[in-house]
């Protein structure tokens, strides 16, 4: 089985940094975001990959060949121009040989249970919502209560993995995000299931901040001996 990795983006947000490298080699805690996925994929027995870039996509080759101990089949896919996520799935799809597959967006770092989303196809791994903002309680004009970034139980978010089955390809745009051309088709459909993780570790990253706040948590957490431990 093959995992696709999604790592087409600019990483506007994270300028001056992506002006450099691209997105995916950024370090968190002195390993690159790309590493650390392809050694969490590694985790669950995934040990074949297609790599989607475009920005920098040289950088991204250079640096995951020179990672000898990684143990990985690792293929390239890359976009002459911005594809969105759709149009990058399709640009792969001759990778795609078996009935099934996973997709992950490039900037994700999670320890989400890859066992489980294979338990049903077409399936879209999903955490609750978090904010990054403080909300209040209110009763007439007085503010009761406040919450401090908290997580916003009753809604659900994208975690940006994916288990995907062949037949989606034909529904895949040549240019666009998958979210918002095959996922809504499908969910009409009610050919797209979700398969939801009540608690997780879990980072998007996509922002200076972001950076921080993964880069702690990682230590407190003890992630990295989720990832290298045996």
């Amino acid at each position: 089985m093959k995992a696709f990795i999604l790592t087409g983006g600019f990483g506007k947000r994270l300028k001056p940094i992506t002006d450099y490298v691209p997105k995916s080699l950024v370090p968190i805690n002195n390993i690159p975001i790309i590493e650390w996925q392809i050694r969490y994929f590694e985790k669950f027995g995934i040990k074949n990959f297609v790599i989607c870039s475009g920005y920098k996509n040289g950088q991204i080759k250079d640096y995951l060949e020179a990672r000898k101990n990684l143990g990985a089949k690792i293929q390239y896919s890359i976009e002459k121009t911005p594809l969105g996520t759709g149009g990058a799935l399709k640009n792969a799809s001759h990778f795609i040989n078996e009935s099934n597959f996973f997709v992950m967006n490039g900037d994700v770092i999670t320890d989400l249970d890859l066992k489980r989303l294979q338990s049903k196809p077409n399936s879209v791994a999903s955490i609750p919502l978090r904010t990054s903002f403080g909300i209040v309680d209110i009763l007439d004009d007085k503010i009761t209560r406040f919450h401090e970034k908290p997580i916003i139980s009753d809604y659900w978010m994208n975690a940006g993995l994916y288990f995907l089955s062949k037949e989606i390809i034909k529904y895949l745009p040549k240019k666009g995000n998958i979210e918002q051309s095959t996922f809504p088709l499908f969910a009409t459909k009610g050919k797209l299931s979700v398969v939801k993780y009540s608690k997780a570790f879990w980072y998007s990253v996509d922002s200076h901040k972001d950076i921080e706040e993964c880069s702690h948590n990682i230590i407190a957490r003890h992630y990295d001996d989720f990832i290298f431990k045996k």
